[in-house]
This record gives C-alpha cells, structure tokens and sequence, in this order.
C-alpha cells in the first residue's frame, strides 16, 4: 500500500500567476541565443555547448585509455533506437574473455540518472571511474544511454524535434528501455547481468522490481543514492521547480523536451536563483549538495559532456513524487485522463514492499545528499524492512553527496570495492 494517502496538489492563485510569469518570460526568450550559466569558482552546473563530438563514447573515452569497446544499438518495443556501450573486458584481459556466449566475464549494466548519459561512468580516469575499474576486475560492463540523450535521439518514424518523440515519462524506462536493455544483454553474453543504478537510475530499477519485472532475469541490484521517495527533498532549486507546478505549466504551453542547453531552461534557471533565499554560487552543489570528494577538474570534465537533455513528463513526474510524498505512476492530473490510462482516477502507486525478499539489494546513500536525502532512503529502508537479512547490504556515508557515488576521487576506496564485493557474493 502507499505510504499515505494521496492528496491532490493545491496552489493558490498568486503562485499559479507568479509561476506562469516566469514561464511566460522563459518561452519569449526561445528566439533569442542560448543563455549560459557561467560557472562560478569552483565550478557549476553551466550550461556549456557542447561540440561536436564523435561517433559514439568508445571512441571518446574508452579506447583512448586502452579498453576495448563496442558500440551497441538497443531499439525499443516503442521504437526509441538506444546507444549502448560496451566493455568487455579490462586493458590487459586476454582476447577471449568477455566473447559473446562465451560465459566469461559477469555482465553489469550501469544506468546513469536523469538529465545525463552515460559519460558519467566514463569520465575519470581508469583508476577513478567505475565502468573501468569493473572491467579491470573482470566484469563485461554494459553502460546504457537513456532515450532522449546524445546518443540515444533517434527512433524508427519519429524525429527528435517533435512533440510525439518527446511523450513519456520515466514510467516509459520502467516498462521499454530497462528490459529492453537487459534482454539485449542477456542474449549477448548469455547470461543474467547484475544492474547497477545512479539517482534516477535506482528509481526505475526500484519500480521494475516492485513490479516483478526483471526479478528473474537481473543477478542482483546495486543502488547509488537511491532514489524513490523525494518528500524531503532540500535541493532548494529542486524545490523551486516542484512547488511552482513549473513542469505542469511548460507541458501545457508546449515545451515538451526539457534541455538544459536550451535558452529557455537556462533563462528559468537564473529566474529562480533570484528567489529570496536561492543562492546560485555553485549550482552543481545546489542541486546536489556539499559533494565530499568533486574536485574542480571533475567538475570541468563534467561540464564539457553534461548534462543532457529528458523529456518535460519526465520532469513533471519527479515533481509529482517530491509534491505528492508517494512514488506512483504519472499523474495526467485529470481523472477521467488517468481512468483511461489506469482504469482508476489516481494513477496507481509502486509498493517497494513488492520488491521480492530474497532478490540481493546493495543499498549506498550519503549523509550531504539534497537529493537521495538520508529521511527519504529511510522511507524506502522501511518499505524493505521484510527483506531478507543476508541478501540487503545497505552502506551509509556521512560525508557523500549526490556525485560523490559518480565523479569523487574517494567513490573507488570508499564505495565501489563494496559493490564489487557484493556482487561476487551473487554470481
């Protein structure tokens, strides 16, 4: 059952004016060119051009450092034509390990979380960045590109500039991209991969799995920062964001692809550091928090890749979660819309309780976390209390915020030898 029951959001007129103003002023400034967040010392979330970049992130990342890497394609049951990278084995494996059927190499598939890609796990060095050091201990790891992102913007009718390409929400990755992504990795290693997940990444496998989806074709789960409840939430532009039905109003007025390159995000961006109390100095640590271990050259080689663009549903629903306090499917606001679409007025909610007990969990979460904030992976740590003791490993760390799990030069000492240890326990 829902952790309480659902109220429908109210919001007084004055607000609904205010929030529409700014979006107003936001979508006049489509015209005009892209605005920039400069990044502040210490550097922030700006919202840089990217250049032209090659074919795929083998060739970027990867194979620069010496790794083999293969680009892979995914496409969809609804047609969204996904990038998949892959390495098979690590710098100095022997040719064979990691061949196609060939049982060598326990396949993990790493899934980023919203408004980035799959850069995240590629972006260190081979020492620092996870996708690396799981090849080098002889992992095959898969590293997924949600619809939508750099290299995952086509599909077989629609074109990226559409409306029609742009509608779904992070329920569509519950039920296409991730078993998709997992059938196409099973078939190709024959085998069952371990998932592994990162902020919104860990919300799409939770809801999978309390689904039973997936249950009996993943190894394992291992969650970064998870993300399911979003109730206390502290990330103050976040907040901003959710309270002002800002998603609600963009989608009505027909912006249905969130880009924060765009002019338009860029220019809502800065009307919101204008709000009494919002202080956009550093907006990385804003909308994560006081990350422990982020150097400023993390930072910079973050920005010249990130972030990436999603859908506005997408947007909406986590806005949805934070204002609503339950995780459920998206909310099309008008009942007779979600009677279409569910059979029922509310649209239904995900039970964590459903997560099937024997299915191994490895759980890592930070004190500094303005996002996965500690009080909401409680709510979550409570759902799963009936959860077999000898198959749930949860860590917590103090010091760690949102992009410590990803980018910190500390993640490999601090978290990622207990992932790999976890995920032994499981093969």
């Amino acid at each position: 059952m829902p952790r309480r029951a659902r109220a429908r959001p109210s919001m007084s007129a004055a607000a609904w004016h205010a929030a529409a103003a700014v979006l107003i002023v936001v979508l006049c400034s489509l015209r005009l060119a892209a605005a920039r967040v400069q990044p502040s010392h210490g550097g922030a979330l700006a919202t840089k051009r990217r250049d032209n970049v090659p074919a795929g992130a083998c060739a970027l990342t990867a194979i620069p450092f010496g790794y083999p890497c293969e680009e892979h394609t995914v496409t969809t049951d609804d047609g969204y034509i996904l990038s998949v990278q892959r390495i098979p084995r690590g710098r100095h494996a022997g040719a064979g390990a990691g061949a196609v059927g060939s049982g060598l190499g326990q396949p993990v598939l790493l899934q980023h979380g919203v408004l980035v890609d799959g850069m995240t796990w590629l972006l260190g060095t081979p020492e620092e960045s996870l996708a690396y050091i799981l090849a080098d201990r002889g992992f095959d790891v898969w590293v997924a590109n949600t619809r939508g992102t750099r290299w995952s913007s086509r599909h077989v009718s629609l074109d990226s500039s559409s409306r029609e390409y742009w509608d779904w929400s992070w329920d569509d990755l519950v039920v296409k991209d991730m078993p998709n992504m997992v059938d196409y990795v099973s078939t190709h290693t024959a085998q069952k991969p371990h998932f592994l997940g990162h902020s919104m990444g860990t919300l799409v496998a939770l809801a999978s799995l309390s689904e039973g989806r997936l249950v009996d074709k993943l190894k394992s789960a291992a969650l970064l920062t998870p993300v399911a409840y979003l109730e206390h939430m502290t990330t103050p532009i976040g907040i901003l964001l959710a309270k002002a039905f800002v998603g609600e109003i963009i989608s009505v007025l027909g912006v249905a692809e969130f880009n924060p390159l765009s002019s338009a995000v860029s220019k809502l961006i800065r009307e919101l550091c204008r709000h009494p109390g919002t202080k956009c100095y550093d907006l990385v640590r804003d909308f994560t928090g006081n990350n422990y271990c982020l150097n400023n050259s993390a930072v910079d080689v973050f920005l010249q890749y990130e972030p990436q663009p999603t859908s506005t549903k997408t947007m909406i629903h986590l806005a949805q979660t934070f204002r609503d306090g339950v995780v459920s499917k998206y909310d099309y606001v008008w009942p007779n819309v979600n009677m279409e679409k569910y059979g029922q007025p509310d649209p239904p909610s995900y039970n964590m309780s459903n997560i099937p007990a024997t299915f191994p969990l490895f759980l890592s979460y930070g004190g500094r976390d303005e996002l996965a904030d500690p009080a909401d992976v409680g709510l979550l740590l409570r759902d799963l209390m009936a959860h077999d003791r000898s198959r749930i490993t949860v860590q917590y760390l103090e010091e760690f915020a949102h992009l410590d799990f990803v980018l910190g030069t500390c993640a490999k000492d601090r978290v990622y030898g207990e992932v790999i240890s976890f995920f032994n326990r499981f093969n």
